[in-house]
């Protein structure tokens, strides 16, 4: 699997240059249910300058940078995108220094293999990508720190994908109660658990879904579903029962130094090689965000980057049980 590593201050020609890569790829997935499954332009931009208005000017720099066409305009939106999974385990590190750490456990086929960090309008951010502008986990560089996990249940509504909320927050928030405020309010298309922390160890998990209103607990651990199991089949197939349990007693009987849990995560129970069924852990990722420091770990292989030293790039990984 190739990864690479991008910096670029403002929208300019290496966003255009991964757009012009990506997009072919991106248009057959978001068009699988065709054209008319998805909201127009005019649904999507009124969606986005209500929820989120801050990214309008930047929303409207990337278009014009794609191309300035409908199709591409509507899918940079993020608004009700065609309906996806992906597995996930996410914890904070219960020591001195703020630390998350989670694995993405997704199809490898379909997904960005790139660290990007970006120096949208003012705000430093470095994150895992998602459909180009979107994260599925990244800080920012007032040392707030986010991530995400599926919350487990089929149900889709009206609202946004979930790596746009994720990029939303780090483009505006600074602390976890101000992400928590902005994790209540926006909508989300399917169910998540968002967790947040911040540079004083605040932390919170939102548990967001498209039926009713999201909720803010203080958990430490999120893995794929949320109060109680409500898809039974997904559960058992996920584990992620019992992926939380572990998580758990490892964060209350353990006390593990920092970097015995930052391992625990290139094991089992949290790793997984399911690739075949379409949900092995692509990552480990490790978020310091007082430091500004994160690190994408596989099994043997560690990629540092910092907001100090961000070394753009290609690694190329070998990742167990993946094709």
């Amino acid at each position: 699997m190739i990864w690479r590593a991008i910096s670029e201050d403002l929208p300019g020609p290496k966003w255009a240059g991964l757009f012009a890569e990506y997009w072919p790829s991106y248009k057959r997935w978001w068009l699988k249910e065709g054209d008319s499954a998805r909201a127009t332009y005019l649904e999507s931009r009124r969606a986005l300058k209500e929820y989120m208005p801050e990214l309008i000017p930047l929303y409207e720099d990337l278009c014009d940078l794609a191309g300035g066409g409908d199709q591409a305009a509507r899918f940079l939106s993020f608004y009700c995108p065609p309906p996806y999974l992906s597995g996930c385990s996410q914890a904070i590190w219960p020591g001195e220094e703020p630390v998350l750490v989670r694995n993405y456990d997704y199809d490898p086929n379909a997904f960005d293999s790139l660290i990007l960090r970006t120096g949208w309008q003012g705000r430093q951010v470095i994150g895992t990508s998602d459909g180009l502008w979107g994260l599925v986990d990244g800080m920012n560089d007032a040392g707030l720190a986010i991530s995400l996990t599926f919350g487990g249940r089929r149900v889709v509504g009206n609202g946004f994908g979930v790596p746009l909320i994720l990029r939303y927050v780090l483009q505006t928030c600074t602390t976890a109660e101000e992400a928590g405020a902005v994790l209540s309010r926006v909508p989300t298309h399917m169910s998540y658990n968002v967790t947040v922390l911040d540079a004083k160890r605040h932390y919170l998990t939102a548990m967001m879904a498209p039926d009713r209103p999201a909720i803010i607990t203080h958990a430490a651990v999120a893995t794929n579903h949320q109060q109680n199991v409500e898809w039974v089949s997904h559960a058992r197939f996920t584990a992620t029962v019992e992926r939380e349990r572990y998580l758990l007693q490892r964060l209350t009987l353990h006390r593990d130094p920092e970097e015995k849990f930052v391992g625990a995560f290139l094991r089992p129970p949290l790793y997984s090689t399911a690739f075949d069924a379409g949900f092995g852990t692509i990552y480990t990722a490790v978020y310091r965000p007082r430091l500004g420091e994160m690190q994408i770990r596989w099994p043997g292989t560690t990629w540092a980057q910092s907001f100090d030293h961000f070394q753009e790039g290609g690694r190329q990984v070998q990742i167990p049980g993946a094709a």
